[in-house]
């Protein structure tokens, strides 16, 4: 059998995990359906939905699976009760819920966005699927949760018996692998030996590989949750070493022999570099910023790992974006609906809230949503094979059940082939959606066509949506990561709330360097600059929060002046960077001789501002972490609102995430 499937060009694992989960739909239908479910086919849509190969992520993944379709169910049917069954206040009550779950999905993380965009698109299940007859709401809201609950017990007893095991450990060790190697660059560059960038840029690759793991690597127990939080910790520690070393280019006068000495012993340590990193950070003090590096890295390589809270980034621009797509594109849909009357209109809103919502997350979504559309066309293509060739010859509400069966068993296959595997989950949903087995079956033929059209309307209204409405691509994700960190200096400045904590602002930069190195690697070739501005927000942040301690103490009043004059203008640091490093610069020198003032740190904070403003601006076209951004203004006008051509061209294109776009 083995070289049958590579002769056909399947893979043995994914073969085995899709007919699995084949058949676990099949008996999710059955069992469905001998419990008089109305919509037996929702149950293994939830099991095709819910199931991966993976026993912690099948876990949590059907956990928020279920909670979602509670959350979205229950609002549904007050919906409906509110509205009465009227389409306008319906569709305005939709389109606000599924902006609101939008937005929640992109600022959570792992499979808690998940539920939360299930929850958006559940309520729109139960809503616009039997619209007519409000009265039937509970009935319908009650069925679509049993259905999913009896979908996802099913997935666990499947997977729980097949799939493997979490690779938590595996991340852990991976980051622990860095440690070794990081500390015997310190100790190079305090010998005086010059160090190149590229093997650190590889180390930060590195790094920001495993931090994109991390979150499902956590799903499903306690255990992986806290190894994923000490690997996490760690590697932010690691990432203000590789900063550190990028701030030092140029070794000390006089080689430190006694510290490299510690650091290479701390580096071959077998029992853990903890205890001898402690010992060498006693060595550190002659060295400005290492001690802090060392001690950071002890503490996340000690027993328990990182202890402190992690503050990491939360992608808010994101949510906000997201929130206006989907509540702008099922208003558009919703209003086409009211306007035309279309009986299947229901069903295009449905396809346009599910795709603008799952999809905001993802990457591409425009290459995606070309792949999900081929797939949808598979599925209602099976759908009209099963209902017009197999189920005119049902005698019966089991006949229709049973000729439901060998479509979905063909679904496992297409998902073992890397050139079908793209489609074919959308193939089984959809093909799942449209044939409810109810008996009789009372459908013409045309109005049949109609559904399958209406459904496939929902891609292409989401395509347009992702195309017109905030455009996603690995390069705007880098450029909203840098929006958010200047905002964030901005409210440093400002001195509010939260923001006093030094650490916590740190630790979130620190983690959207690892961010910006993933995204940057999926847009651009190089990769040298994320580190470079990296720590030029770094350097900011800590003479926005030097500023401040200079600030409480006391001073003269011409020295005071000049703080809150720096302070000042840094709190419109993207409006106008110029005046920000100007204000810093003058602050270097006029606070010269005052005691407790690090002149030294404001005016590499001034010289990191001058030498890249637009890293710290904040308009369209600023570049992110040092990155040209002389044609991104253009880009982003041609993207946002794209001609004729730019769309043909567009349709085209082959994957972003697989080579950079010409004019970035």
């Amino acid at each position: 059998m083995s070289g049958l499937l590579e002769t056909l060009g399947l893979d043995r694992g994914r073969l085995a995990f899709g007919m699995r989960t084949a058949l676990a739909a099949s008996a999710a239908l059955l069992l469905a359906w001998a419990l008089g479910l109305e919509h037996p086919q929702w149950s293994a849509m939830t099991v095709w939905a819910a199931s991966l190969p993976v026993r912690g992520q099948l876990v949590e993944k059907s956990a928020y699976r279920l909670l979602g379709t509670i959350f979205g169910a229950v609002y549904g049917m007050g919906l409906m009760m509110v509205s009465g069954g009227a389409p306008e206040l319906l569709v305005l009550g939709l389109a606000l819920w599924l902006g609101l779950c939008g937005f929640t999905g992109n600022v959570l993380r792992g499979f808690a966005s998940y539920g939360a965009m299930l929850a958006g698109y559940s309520a729109a299940m139960v809503t616009l699927l039997d619209s007519a007859h409000p009265d039937h709401i509970l009935a319908l809201g009650l069925d679509r949760i049993l259905t999913v609950a009896l979908g996802v017990l099913t997935a666990l007893l499947a997977g729980l018996l097949f799939a493997a095991p979490g690779r938590a450990a595996d991340a852990v060790q991976r980051t622990r692998a860095l440690t070794a190697p990081l500390l015997r660059d310190i100790a190079a560059h305090l010998a005086g030996r010059r160090l190149e960038r590229a093997g650190q840029e590889a180390m930060l690759a590195e790094m920001a590989a495993i931090e994109m793991t991390l979150d499902l690597e956590g799903a499903g127990s306690r255990r992986a949750r806290r190894m994923v939080r000490e690997a996490r910790g760690l590697l932010l520690a690691q990432v203000a070493a590789l900063l550190w070393l990028r701030a030092h280019e140029v070794g000390p006068a006089e080689a430190d022999a006694q510290l490299g000495a510690a650091l290479e012993a701390a580096a071959g340590a077998t029992d853990g570099p903890s205890g001898a990193l402690q010992a060498a950070a006693a060595l550190a003090g002659d060295h400005p910023g290492l001690l802090d590096v060392l001690d950071g890295l002890a503490a996340a390589t000690a027993p328990g790992g990182q202890a402190a809270p992690l503050a990491l980034h939360r992608n808010w621009i994101g949510g906000v974006e997201a929130m206006v797509r989907s509540v702008l594109a099922a208003l558009a849909v919703g209003a086409v609906w009211l306007a035309t009357g279309w009986e299947m209109g229901g069903f295009m809103l449905l396809g346009t809230a599910i795709l603008t919502s799952i999809f905001s997350t993802f990457e591409n979504p425009v290459v995606t949503l070309r792949y999900v559309f081929i797939g949808q066309i598979a599925g209602v293509v099976a759908a009209l094979l099963c209902r017009w060739l197999l189920w005119p010859w049902a005698g019966s509400e089991v006949g229709l059940v049973v000729a439901i069966l060998p479509f979905i068993l063909l679904g496992g296959l297409p998902g073992a082939h890397a050139r079908t595997a793209p489609m074919a989950f959308d193939c089984n949903m959809v093909m799942l959606l449209l044939l409810q087995p109810a008996w009789p079956q009372t459908m013409s033929f045309g109005h049949s066509l109609m559904m399958g059209a209406a459904v496939l309307g929902g891609p292409l209204v989401s395509l347009a949506a992702f195309r017109l409405i905030h455009p996603i691509d690995a390069t705007r994700r880098r450029e909203a990561l840098r929006r958010a960190t200047v905002a964030d200096l901005e409210r440093l400045a400002a001195g509010g709330g939260a923001w006093d904590t030094r650490e916590a602002w740190r630790m979130r930069n620190l983690h959207r360097v690892l961010v910006a190195m993933f995204w940057s690697s999926r847009a651009l070739p190089s990769n040298r600059a994320v580190a470079d501005g990296g720590l030029g927000f770094l350097t900011v942040g800590s003479a926005i929060r030097h500023l401040h301690g200079l600030e409480a103490q006391p001073l003269p009043d011409a020295a005071r002046r000049r703080v809150r004059l720096a302070l000042a203008r840094l709190g419109a640091l993207g409006q106008d960077p110029v005046a920000a490093g100007r204000g810093l610069a003058m602050a270097a020198r006029g606070l010269s001789g005052l005691e407790g003032a690090d002149t030294g740190l404001l005016a590499e904070a001034g010289r990191q501002i001058a030498a890249h403003p637009g890293l710290f601006g904040s308009g369209a076209d600023a570049a992110y972490f040092g990155l040209a951004g002389r044609s991104i203004a253009a880009s982003w006008a041609r993207i946002a609102v794209p001609s004729p051509c730019s769309w043909a061209a567009g349709w085209r294109s082959a994957s972003v995430s697989r080579r950079q776009w010409p004019s970035v």
